[in-house]
């Protein structure tokens, strides 16, 4: 009886062996299944990029706004008649004191006040 009993798990443990570990098995499903979720993954983040791409083409192609845009951020140009300016992070340090330009005169003269009252 114990020799049948040790058999048939030994032949139950032949049967299972493709069923878990052969070509066709479960964990190699399983393992297929976990990589066609990681390319679908990736499938929507690459399909959102191409979009934003191709409507940043589409825009660049049609509109001047686009291209303007680009103008101004990455090469800072600035239209005909604008005024550039640019702010500075505030670093805790005195602030610049910016003094009009003293007119040229001769050397040891004061320059002249303006009189108009």
């Amino acid at each position: 009886m114990r020799l049948i009993t040790i058999s048939l798990l030994l032949l139950l443990g032949l049967i299972q062996h493709p069923l878990w570990l052969g070509k066709g098995g479960w964990l190699r499903v399983w393992d297929l299944d976990q990589q066609v979720n990681e390319a679908l993954e990736k499938n929507i983040v690459l399909k959102a990029r191409n979009d934003k791409l191709e409507s940043e083409v589409r825009d660049l192609r049609d509109g001047t706004g686009a291209i303007e845009e680009r103008a101004r951020y990455e090469l800072g140009m600035i239209k005909e008649g604008e005024i550039f300016v640019q702010l500075l992070a505030n670093t805790g340090a005195a602030p610049l004191q910016i003094t009009p330009p003293i007119p040229a005169s001769a050397p040891g003269t004061r320059p002249a006040k303006n009189s108009a009252r």
